[in-house]
């Protein structure tokens, strides 16, 4: 027994020892919000207030010495993130996951963004602002990566630590570029529908912009190749460990229609949902610069920022700017391809991946006149079948880091502008509103036509020179609107009017949320930041609704049963809100699904239908195709002996949905409340293993909001009826020029990616039920408030 006593004495004394060394070696860990360090470098004592969300507020005495340690206190919060996203376009992610990123890597390499960066800075001027500031935040990066604390993430995967360069900032921009783009996922279906069942079946797709109907106010007078093309760039989006931009809401009201007579600026763009987050908040101040921007790790300037001048922000502009080319291959030679004047060889790229678990992979990249072909990049793709992808991003200068440079420093409108003007790719709305009653809407991209008659919504034929593109478009045909008549701009992912008769082709999102914010704008000439903030969080649809109409009045009444009359009792009260108590939205997105399982899985088949659920062209059929009884896609082509009408499919999608809620939620039809069902859990790529979920995810959380709603909270539609988001908005922002200095903001989990932060997930709770903090900028309270880190220069 004393023995036993001596051996329990000695166990509990080794595991106090240990929790002793874990709570220290986490204290260790954490961020540094206070104290002093010593820089290189840097020229002048530097000061940065941390506030009670951890936001830094740097005070330096000059821009390079602001840019160091805005490098430094941002590395300290987000290397890890910093780490994947440079990696990424670069196509070195399998150096520290493996061969489960080979995939991902030998698509991203194959692109050409390492190539085209490298042939942007090249061409850079050393010597500019851009420039040497730029060098200044990655000196601050570097000498964190050096001298401070190396993330959890590092240790458990074995990252070799590497200096950040000015290649990879492009390469991070490359990425977010890409990601914006939406060709590649669904013109290889549209092609392989085509082929298989003829254009009558695309009429219902809306590929034409009629579906457009509530578009942006300018104020200017085959086979199943194609089919694995987008299956897979689909699926490597969607597995990759760097979320991808996806939609976004912004407008800005005009001094007419605001209480206070002042510009009210208004954004939420809208990203897959990662933790960390995208966004990285921080408020730098010096003798002649002050902005309070959001970055994206490893960036140096700001995408989304305000002072006490102007504000800006973004959301997809979903121009087309990727054409994929069928090449045709010399039948006598494979290394050469037709062009329209012979024959020419394929450039040969060549690249090593290194795999962490394996021996290295060479990649040997075609690339025609177009860019490069993806079946070197794809795995199961036929050789003989070459398909080219020509990706504006890599084909115009990139000038990137000016633009954004330009858009942060900006000492007017017009100065503004020109920071615009200079982005070819991605396609964006460029959102602006000033503190002289300024607002404005550009939008960018190096947009271009082709021939008549060509539809860039399918394959093109590369090898004759007549799908090619046929001109570029001067900057100023761009769609934009700069202080309109009606006194407010918005963006909502949806199409813009035409400029000069030219509806410009693109992947643009159903009209539900331009509907909802041009029906919210237009009555009111009183708006406050507080009516703002409800608007933001709005969660009802305009579309919706209506869609029950027709969803009912196809449904045979005469033989429902009691929880069957109930539901459609539901239905026919509902207003199109999406609150966590709401019954109808579970009931409406149950057969919603089933509408489009009976419709179109048929036709598609299991794979294809799941990888159409997941383009912009289903979210855009839903209230189109229901109301065309003639629709041939109603017909399922299965049953031989029977053609399907729309009130039989209809009718028999609700049944099965009502079946399959009892079998969910149970038979009380009061139960089945959105909050059951549409959840959001935030997940780190090293949360996905079960054993470390709860250090490095957030979540899960009952959330409201839904698709395609202001509150666009959006998920994948799967047969087991539980939504899970898969992203929202990544911030939300309200910016008031009657009062600036307490401006709104949130993010959806927290300002840090350091699991040991106490603002790791610190403002998850104020997101999810549509809250905001402050983005300060009053210094006085600031420093009142705030807790203090000092970089001083080192002493040699």
């Amino acid at each position: 027994m004393k023995k036993l006593k001596i051996v329990l004495l000695v166990l509990l004394s080794v595991v106090a020892v240990l929790v002793v060394a874990l709570i220290i070696y986490g204290f260790y860990l954490k961020p540094k919000y206070e104290g002093k360090l010593q820089l290189k470098n840097i020229q002048k004592e530097t000061t940065v207030y941390f506030d009670e969300f951890g936001v830094p507020h740097i005070y330096a005495t000059n821009s390079k010495d602001a840019m160091m340690a805005l490098g430094y206190v941002h590395a300290q919060d987000r290397l890890w993130q910093m780490e994947l996203m440079r990696r990424i376009a670069a196509g070195r992610l399998s150096e520290i996951f493996g061969s489960v990123a080979l995939k991902n890597d030998k698509f991203f390499a194959g692109l050409g963004i390492e190539e085209a960066s490298a042939k942007a800075i090249a061409a850079l001027d050393k010597n500019s602002p851009s420039y040497q500031l730029t060098m200044a935040y990655l000196d601050g990066i570097n000498q964190y990566l050096e001298e401070g604390t190396t993330p959890i993430e590092f240790s458990l995967v074995g990252v070799k630590k590497e200096k950040f360069t000015i290649k990879d900032v492009y390469n991070i921009f490359g990425y977010m570029s890409f990601s914006f783009a939406m060709a590649q996922k669904s013109d290889p279906l549209l092609t392989d529908i085509r082929n298989k069942y003829g254009m009558e079946y695309l009429k219902d797709f809306g590929i034409d912009g009629s579906f457009n109907t509530t578009r942006i106010k300018n104020a200017k007078e085959s086979s199943q190749e194609y089919i694995a093309i987008s299956k897979s760039v689909a699926s490597i989006l969607e597995q990759s460990p760097i979320s991808p931009f996806i939609g976004s809401n912004s407008w800005v009201i005009a001094p007419k229609k605001t209480k206070n007579g002042k510009v009210i600026f208004a954004n939420d763009p809208h990203i897959g949902f990662s933790q960390p987050g995208t966004w990285y908040e921080a408020h730098v101040v010096t003798p002649d610069f002050e902005l309070y921007g959001c970055y994206l790790a490893g960036t140096p300037y700001p995408l989304l920022g305000h002072n006490r001048d102007y504000a800006y922000g973004l959301t997809m502009f979903e121009n087309d700017d990727i054409d994929l080319y069928q090449e045709e291959n010399n039948p006598n030679d494979a290394k050469m391809y037709k062009t329209p004047n012979g024959f020419s060889a394929y450039e040969i790229r060549k690249k090593i991946i290194k795999v962490k678990d394996s021996a290295d992979v060479v990649l040997n990249i075609k690339v025609t006149r177009h860019g490069p072909v993806v079946n070197d990049l794809i795995d199961g793709l036929q050789q003989d079948k070459p398909v080219a992808m020509s990706w504006i991003y890599t084909q115009q200068p990139i000038q990137i880091l000016d633009a954004v440079y330009q858009l942060s420093h900006a000492k007017s409108k017009a100065d503004f502008q020109k920071g615009v003007s200079l982005i070819a790719a991605p396609g964006l709305n460029v959102m602006y509103g000033d503190a002289k009653g300024n607002v404005a809407w550009w939008a960018t991209g190096k947009l271009y036509k082709h021939n008549a008659g060509v539809n860039p919504n399918f394959i093109l034929d590369g090898a004759s020179g007549k799908d090619d593109i046929k001109e570029y478009l001067d900057f100023s045909k761009n769609p934009s609107a700069v202080n309109p008549k009606w006194n407010y701009v918005y963006s909502a992912n949806n199409q813009p009017e035409p400029i000069d008769g030219f509806l410009y082709p693109g992947y643009y999102l159903p009209e539900d949320r331009a509907k909802r914010i041009t029906q919210l704008l237009e009555p009111k000439s009183n708006w406050d930041k507080t009516a703002v903030g409800e608007m933001i969080f709005d969660n009802t649809s305009s579309v919706a609704p209506e869609v029950v109409k027709q969803l009912i009045s196809n449904v045979d009444q005469k033989t429902l049963s009691e929880n069957e009359k109930e539901a459609l009792t539901v239905l026919k009260e509902w207003k199109g809100s999406n609150n966590l108590a709401d019954v109808a939205p579970t009931i409406y997105n149950k057969w919603i699904f089933n509408y489009l399982k009976n419709t179109f899985e048929d036709e598609l088949g299991a794979v294809h239908f799941k990888q159409f659920l997941g383009t912009h062209i289903m979210k855009q059929i839903i209230a189109k195709q229901i109301v065309n009884a003639a629709s041939p896609w109603w017909d399922n082509i299965s049953t031989k002996n029977e053609k399907e009408t729309r009130s039989k499919i209809i009718s028999q999608s609700f049944k099965e949905s009502i079946v399959a809620l009892e079998e969910q939620l149970g038979t009380t039809v009061a139960d089945w409340t959105w909050n059951k069902v549409h959840t959001v859990e935030h997940q780190h790529p090293l949360g996905k293993v079960a054993a470390l979920r709860r250090i490095f995810n957030v979540g899960p959380f009952e959330v409201s909001g839904a698709t395609e709603v202001i509150n666009n909270l959006f998920f994948d539609f799967t047969d087991d009826g539980n939504y899970i988001v898969k992203g929202g908005p990544s911030t939300r922002r309200i910016i008031d020029f009657s009062d600036i200095e307490n401006s709104w903001s949130i993010l959806p989990t927290g300002q840090s990616g350091n699991p040991l932060s106490a603002h790791y997930s610190d403002q998850a709770e104020l997101y999810n039920t549509g809250k905001f903090r402050r983005m300060m900028l009053n210094k006085e309270e600031i420093v009142r408030t705030s807790t203090k880190l000092v970089f001083i220069p080192r002493k040699n």
